[in-house]
């Protein structure tokens, strides 16, 4: 496996981050973006994911979605997703409906070695 392709659905920009964290404070339930949810805090990432992300040997891209667009523009995908890139292959390894079913940064991370593990 190449790369996993992290593509939450949100924008990038100030502006944007900003509108986030207020919709996470203030609409939690309402949040569209599951991945941000478990990955960051209210103003900064996990720590628990962040662990995973530094002592982990996989290779992890992360986007916005205007970010990932610009750089994969006939790509389209249901976000947030998690892609997986090998060489000039990009296919999902795991789609917004397995995402947004997941309830915390664990069930991910179990999610992904587990996944990883089959791929392997």
């Amino acid at each position: 496996m190449n790369t996993l392709l992290f593509i939450y659905n949100a924008n990038s920009g100030t502006l944007n981050t900003i509108f986030d964290v207020g919709h996470k404070i203030f609409s939690p339930s309402t949040y569209q973006c599951n991945l941000c949810a478990l990955t960051f805090d209210t103003f900064s990432e996990n720590k628990q994911w962040k662990e995973f992300r530094d002592h982990s040997n996989l290779n992890m891209a992360f986007y916005h979605i205007d970010e990932f667009k610009k750089d994969f523009p006939n790509e389209y995908f249901e976000y947030p997703t998690i892609l997986k890139q090998d060489d000039e292959q990009i296919t999902v390894f795991l789609d917004k409906e397995e995402i947004d079913n997941l309830k915390t940064i664990e069930l991910l991370i179990n999610e992904l070695k587990n996944r990883i593990l089959k791929f392997n």
